[in-house]
């Protein structure tokens, strides 16, 4: 087991209750370039944090080791039915939404995956006619093996990750694997309508942001909306009808920093959007503020994309930009280009201190980054807990 985070040490133990000898490698054991552990290794099973080029995975793929991801061992070892949440976008709240419409169907399911739970901790937890509700990451689905979603769901297809996968058609063809193993007539492939590549034989299922819905989403966007149809559409697939999923969709308030309102001050809005952490995320953020005159934060580590679309986007609504983080050049370039106002703030305190100065009752701050988070903190949750930390204090 190579990585011991949260996927990695639910995998290890899963697989130990099932009698399997486990050796443990992790960059914080100092043991994970030692290539003396793959001796006698049957399989490696990677954390999906875990690059293809460290030491121990690149050794085994040389080798023709077979390496899987935790949602691959999950497969092997669950009974349940898997419904598969991907996509470059949205992924968290059409999952966590996916999950309200079974509770409201009382219909029983477990969600799982890059959401929060570890897929492989629920093994020996369901009884066999529970659905899995799981996000999946490019990193997860790049090595899967047998992996069979009974539904799978691809939301959006935009260049991300390209510092770990080198090329987007690489990113791309990681995504698609979710469909791979799919096959008629029981299986359903979820995906916007219009799109026809997606591999295996699964029965198709289309949405669109212009959907009929059973009832209108309380989420704020259009991008909202287009998560909602794809839940909406993966519930029917499962047999979920009408009233179950209209209160889902009236009741459910969303996930924490994706367009997270955290509180108002002076009559100023603060909204939390720190899972933004690549351009066509922070996209859809200004599309739901453009109504209303936007303080915007944006930077952090960077992922090899352009940002040119992300300012050609800004409209004449942004007050002002606050720039953060290692991106900060990079970002100020294409601002100059579109002469937009900003600020280099370098970091988030700053930034919320400035746009929290010159903000005004009626006007939003909104942290978007369009960025990942690695330069300066943790992990997008650690940085939006921050964001959500430093208005409180504004608040008193």
């Amino acid at each position: 087991m190579l990585g011991l985070a949260r996927q990695g040490e639910a995998a290890a133990a899963a697989l130990e209750r099932h009698g399997v000898a486990v050796v443990r490698a992790d960059r914080k054991q100092g043991n994970d370039a030692d290539l003396t552990l793959l001796a006698g290794v049957e399989v490696l099973v990677k954390s999906g944090g875990v690059p293809n080029e460290v030491p121990l995975a690149a050794a085994a793929l040389a080798r023709g080791i077979p390496v899987w991801s935790d949602v691959e061992v999950a497969f092997r070892l669950l009974r349940n039915p898997f419904l598969a949440v991907t996509g470059t976008n949205g992924k968290t709240t059409t999952t966590a939404l996916l999950g309200e419409i079974f509770r409201a169907a009382g219909r029983p399911a477990a969600v799982a995956g890059n959401i929060g739970r570890a897929v492989c901790s629920l093994d020996g937890a369901l009884e066999p006619d529970v659905w899995v509700v799981c996000e999946l990451s490019s990193f997860q689905l790049e090595h899967v093996d047998r992996f069979r979603a009974r539904v799978a769901v691809l939301l959006n297809l935009a260049p991300d990750h390209l510092d770990r996968h080198g090329t987007f058609e690489a990113y791309r063809a990681a995504k698609l694997r979710v469909f791979e193993n799919q096959r008629p007539p029981e299986d359903w492939a979820v995906v916007p309508r219009g799109f026809r590549d997606a591999p295996g034989r699964a029965r198709i299922l289309e949405f669109a942001a212009d959907d009929p819905l059973p009832a209108e989403p309380r989420l704020r966007g259009r991008h909202n909306r287009e998560n909602a149809a794809a839940a909406c559409a993966a519930a029917r697939a499962v047999g979920i009808r009408g009233e179950a999923i209209a209160e889902a969709l009236r009741s459910f308030p969303g996930v924490p920093h994706r367009l997270e309102l955290v509180g108002e001050v002076g009559g100023v809005a603060y909204v939390n959007d720190s899972k933004a952490t690549n351009v066509a995320a922070a996209l859809p953020a200004f599309e739901a503020y453009a109504d209303m005159p936007l303080h915007l934060i944006l930077g952090g580590s960077l992922k090899s994309e352009p940002f040119a679309p992300l300012a050609d986007a800004l409209g004449s609504n942004v007050q002002r930009v606050y720039l953060v983080g290692e991106a900060a050049d990079a970002l100020a370039l294409e601002l100059d280009r579109r002469g937009a106002p900003y600020e280099r703030s370098g970091d988030l305190d700053t930034a919320v201190r400035a746009a929290a100065a010159a903000a005004r009752a009626g006007e939003v701050v909104l942290l978007s980054p369009a960025c990942a988070s690695y330069d300066q903190f943790r992990d997008f949750e650690q940085r939006g807990d921050r964001f959500r930390a430093l208005v409180r204090s504004l608040a008193r």
